[in-house]
């Protein structure tokens, strides 16, 4: 069974940063996979942050782009997203997902397993 397990969240001010990790473990090869984080802030839908494919190129939303970074390693089964220059509308719900296949979407509907989410929140 499919575990995704995301930590790192917690208050951080405007302009500084945080580093997400998410642990995926059991029954599938993540590495020919793609991963991404998604989230969620009060009163609004799961919104797609960044996703990166099975080799490793990434995809950013535009309110995130130039500021995150995801990453994987292979190895250690481990997704990771580097936050910097926080904003206060980066408050959220982060959740960790994988993917049914190698190529990369922004749609929660192409991700078949997820987090539990991690609580990321910003003051101005």
């Amino acid at each position: 069974q499919v575990q995704l397990v995301e930590s790192g969240g917690g208050l951080a001010q405007a302009g500084g940063s945080l580093r997400l990790s998410c642990a995926a473990s059991g029954g599938r090869t993540f590495s020919n996979l793609a991963m991404g984080w998604f989230r969620q802030a009060p009163g609004k839908e799961r919104e797609f942050v960044a996703v990166v494919n099975a080799i490793g190129a990434p995809a950013y939303s535009t309110s995130v782009k130039d500021r995150f970074t995801i990453s994987r390693d292979n190895d250690k089964n481990t997704l990771y997203l580097q936050m910097n220059n926080l904003k206060a509308e980066d408050t959220a719900v982060y959740y960790c997902a994988v993917g049914g296949g190698r190529v990369a979407s922004r749609s929660e509907t192409a991700y078949d397993y997820w987090g539990q989410g991690t609580q990321v929140t910003v003051s101005s």
